[in-house]
C-alpha cells in the first residue's frame, strides 16, 4: 500500500521486447558491503559490480548472486553478504537502459512528477532488509533536478497505489545510465 513506507528498491517490471534478461557479472570476494536485491548498482573501473551511490551513474539493479564460500557448498542468494570470502562469484543485475522499474517514493508524488528526474535515497550496506534480502532504497522526492538518476515515466499500476498517496509507487527508467548519455528531464 502506498500510504505505508515499505521501499523495495528498483523492481524491473517491463522492457519493450517483453523480456527482462539479467546480465551475469562478478563482484569482489570479501566486498565490505551488503548488496540487496533491487539495489542500484554500477560497474567499477575493473568491471566489478558495486553499489551505485545516490547521485551516481548506474548500470541497473542487483538481482542476486551465486558463490562458493570456504565450506565448498554452492550458494544462491538474492543478497550479497558483506565481507563474504568466496570463489566462483556470479552476480546478476539488470543492464539494459530500456528496462522500466517500479520504485516507491519517500514522499508523495503527483501526476506532475511524470517526466521529472530524481535520485534514489542512500544506497549503502545497511539499506536493505536482512530477512527478505530486498533493498530499502526509495525515490528521493526532495532531490528533483534537471539531470538525476531516475526519470519518472508514470504512476505504478497497483490497486493500492494512486498519485498523491503518502509514499507513491512510480515507474521509472535509469536516466543516468552507464551505457548511455544522460537523458534530460522535462
Amino acid at each position: 500500500m502506498s500510504d505505508v513506507s515499505a521501499p523495495f528498491g528498483l523492481r524491473p517490471i517491463r522492457h519493450p521486447s517483453g523480456v527482462i534478461r539479467p546480465n551475469a557479472g562478478s563482484l569482489a570476494s570479501a566486498l565490505a558491503t551488503n548488496i540487496y536485491q533491487g539495489s542500484p548498482v554500477a560497474l567499477d573501473t575493473n568491471g566489478l559490480v558495486v553499489l551505485a551511490a545516490a547521485g551516481a551513474r548506474a548500470i541497473g539493479a542487483f538481482q542476486g548472486v551465486e558463490f562458493t564460500p570456504a565450506d565448498g557448498r554452492r550458494r544462491v542468494s538474492n543478497t550479497w553478504p558483506a565481507n563474504q570470502v568466496a570463489t566462483e562469484i556470479v552476480a546478476y543485475y539488470t543492464q539494459d537502459p530500456d528496462i522500466v522499474y517500479e520504485i516507491q517514493g519517500n514522499a508523495s508524488l503527483t501526476l506532475a512528477a511524470i517526466g521529472q528526474q530524481y535520485d534514489w535515497s542512500a544506497n549503502g550496506t545497511g539499506d536493505g532488509n536482512t530477512t527478505t534480502g530486498l533493498s530499502t532504497v526509495s525515490l528521493n522526492v526532495a532531490s528533483a533536478a534537471a539531470n538525476a538518476g531516475l526519470q519518472v515515466l508514470g504512476i505504478g499500476k497497483g490497486v493500492d497505489n494512486a498519485a498523491g498517496d503518502a509514499f507513491t509507487v512510480v515507474e521509472v527508467r535509469i536516466s543516468e545510465h552507464q551505457l548511455r548519455a544522460d537523458v534530460a528531464g522535462f
